[in-house]
């Protein structure tokens, strides 16, 4: 299988976020990139270098107010007085829309959702190569490849349309379903990860050409809260186009497993052209967030599974944080896949 990284992913280095009110270590560290370089290194793959496709593939699911936030935030932010060395909001809307602030503060608290995606000066270009990883995986699908892996760093799905948050910036899993839709119809995205892709799903929410399935930690106690519910369904021309499957803390394989064969009737009965897994790997037992129990095995039975669907597969890395195992879940999850596709 081809995988997809630029070193540029790597110069993203947050240094802290609030949790629970109080200054953590950001836990989004480029040391990521190392434990999953080597995961898809033991499954196989051969890793290349993305090309630069600009703005177009990122502007085509996000506004172009907000890019240009991200791209020229952290400079105005350095002309501040005493600012904070990287863009951090200490002020959010009530309701967006409307006025749109003028100040690089009011900006912030606009575009970022919360405080755990300070944007630096190397952030920006992190974010672009992050992108055009997700990018030439669905381009190599589209060349003919059973699938290919995106190994995006920073991640993206809580990234919506014109709002950062959860460590995400731009939404590379939607970017990819939009890649897609050069060539295909429908599109599906099973999000996997431990937290609900609610970026992902704000971003399709209206909209009938992209299913958005959602595997998650039940957000009544758990991040991103406000998101992630049974009965969110989608609206407008997109009414049943949104499938959530929250789970109880600490669920495991047969749990998760159990999940995946709902969503699989749900995607069965779109009959898509294509199909891509935002691949978060904390739903780890032993992930620093702890909120499921999937075993390294575990990992290996849910690729297995995704590939009998037997669809062209862009896989987007998601989350999934330090610990021993990083590495081999993703050496799991990308071998089960191999050995069924």
């Amino acid at each position: 299988m081809k995988a997809f990284y630029a070193a540029e992913q790597k110069r993203h280095n947050p240094k802290a976020f609030l949790s629970s009110g109080a200054p953590q270590p950001n836990p989004e560290q480029p040391e990521r990139v190392e434990r999953l370089f080597a995961g898809a290194r033991a499954a196989g793959c051969e890793i290349l270098r993305p090309r630069d496709h600009g703005l177009g593939p990122i502007a085509a699911v996000h506004t172009p107010e907000y890019l240009d936030f991200l791209e020229h935030i952290h400079a105005r932010w350095q002309r501040i007085a005493e600012a904070s060395e990287e863009v951090i909001p200490n002020i959010h809307p009530l309701a967006r829309g409307g006025r749109y602030p003028a100040s690089a503060v009011g900006q912030a608290g606009y575009h970022m959702a919360d405080t755990a995606c300070p944007i630096s000066g190397e952030t920006w270009e992190s974010v672009r190569w992050s992108a055009c990883s997700a990018v030439d995986a669905v381009d190599a699908v589209r060349a003919g490849d059973r699938a290919a892996y995106a190994l995006c760093r920073p991640p993206g799905h809580h990234a919506f349309a014109d709002v950062a948050g959860g460590f995400c910036f731009v939404n590379n899993s939607a970017v990819a379903a939009q890649r897609f839709l050069c060539d295909a119809a429908r599109v599906v995205i099973l999000d996997i990860d431990l937290h609900h892709g609610n970026g992902t799903q704000g971003i399709f929410y209206q909209r009938a050409d992209v299913l958005t399935i959602s595997i998650h930690a039940d957000p009544v106690r758990f991040y991103p809260f406000f998101w992630g519910h049974a009965d969110e369904r989608g609206e407008g021309a997109g009414l049943g186009y949104n499938l959530n499957l929250p789970l109880e803390r600490k669920s495991g394989d047969a749990e998760f497993l159990a999940a995946l064969d709902a969503a699989f009737r749900r995607i069965r009965a779109y009959a898509p052209d294509a199909l891509v897994v935002a691949l978060g790997l904390d739903a780890f037992e032993g992930d620093p967030f702890g909120g499921l129990s999937v075993s390294t095995p575990g990992f290996s039975r849910i690729g297995e599974a995704i590939a009998g669907l037997g669809l062209p597969t862009a896989i987007v890395q998601e989350g999934g944080y330090l610990c021993d195992a990083l590495s081999d879940n993703l050496t799991a999850f990308l071998s089960g896949f191999a050995v069924a596709a």
